[in-house]
């Protein structure tokens, strides 16, 4: 294990570029859901959304320095842990939310906010919480990261999109209408193809170092999951919107954090494995999660 926090997994220029444009899609297959009057419904009960808003960039962070203080990974597992935590909720929340029976209105803004607000609070909580555990420090340190470039990486990865979409969405409803679903289906079904090709072009580093980092994996996207639903609960946010904040807190975009890695870390082998292992596990966990909840009819 000790040798992952020295490995740099294989990743050109190209493939990260690749990447940052298939992200690029994603958000705008989402951003297409969405409309100025949600914001709108919002602005007049707002509190569903500033719960949820709070359990993404504050609430799962803090869980997430406190699961790393008590586990004590490799310290590149641990700033990949501490990564993802740092995210918006990822790309599929929306769908599982829908699959849940929960309010995918609020999911798509959950999503939509988070996203905006990620230009700011992602390099905030990388830094806050990896320059507060020591082992992370000393990588935060050797990096270098600039938050102003991490800024302008999310900027064009995730706010351009979500505005083009939601233009597109005024202006053009009956197309929006007609691409929405198919769009969504073949922009996930792309990145899933791109994880997996990027994994079998590591297939090596992943098998020596996977069966480590996937028990820290799970325990951290169930902490993540279970600290959405006791802030939704402590809140007092009605059941239905009480799964759509558990879902987003429990669902990152990953493939964000594989950009920041590759673009800020170097691909460094702890965090690209944790990351990686993240998209994997978090799409098994909230279809799962979905299928129990579906079961029974939130109340609203």
């Amino acid at each position: 294990m000790s040798g992952i926090d020295e490995i740099t997994l294989n990743f050109s220029p190209a493939s990260l570029t690749l990447l940052n444009g298939i992200l690029a899609v994603v958000m705008f297959s989402i951003a297409i859901d969405l409309k100025p009057s949600d914001f709108h419904q919002l602005r007049r009960a707002p509190k569903p959304l500033i719960v949820g808003l709070l359990s993404q960039f504050i609430v799962l962070p803090v869980l997430t320095f406190a699961l790393v203080w008590l586990t004590a990974p490799r310290p590149s597992i641990a700033l990949g842990l501490i990564l993802v935590a740092a995210c918006p909720g990822g790309n599929i929340s929306n769908f599982i939310t829908h699959r849940a029976g929960g309010n995918s209105a609020l999911s798509v803004s959950m999503t939509g906010f988070a996203t905006v607000g990620a230009i700011l609070l992602t390099p905030v909580n990388i830094g806050l919480w990896g320059g507060l555990y020591p082992p992370t420090r000393a990588i935060l340190q050797q990096t270098e990261i600039d938050p102003v470039q991490i800024a302008i990486t999310v900027g064009l990865m995730l706010i351009l999109p979500l505005v083009l979409g939601v233009q597109l969405n005024m202006r053009a409803p009956d197309l929006t209408a007609r691409i929405r679903r198919p769009l969504q289906w073949l922009s996930m079904g792309i990145f899933v193809a791109f994880i997996v090709l990027a994994l079998a072009a590591n297939w090596g580093f992943f098998l020596q170092f996977a069966g480590a980092v996937a028990g820290l994996v799970i325990l951290h996207n169930t902490v993540a999951l279970g600290g959405g639903w006791i802030t939704a609960t402590l809140a007092r946010l009605s059941p239905y919107d009480r799964r759509a904040v558990t879902i987003e807190t429990g669902i990152q975009n990953s493939g964000l954090g594989l950009v920041l890695i590759f673009a800020f870390f170097g691909g460094l082998g702890g965090m690209a494995v944790a990351a990686a292992f993240w998209g994997i596990w978090h799409a098994i966990s909230g279809l799962a999660l979905a299928a129990l909840m579906s079961r029974t009819e939130a109340a609203q």
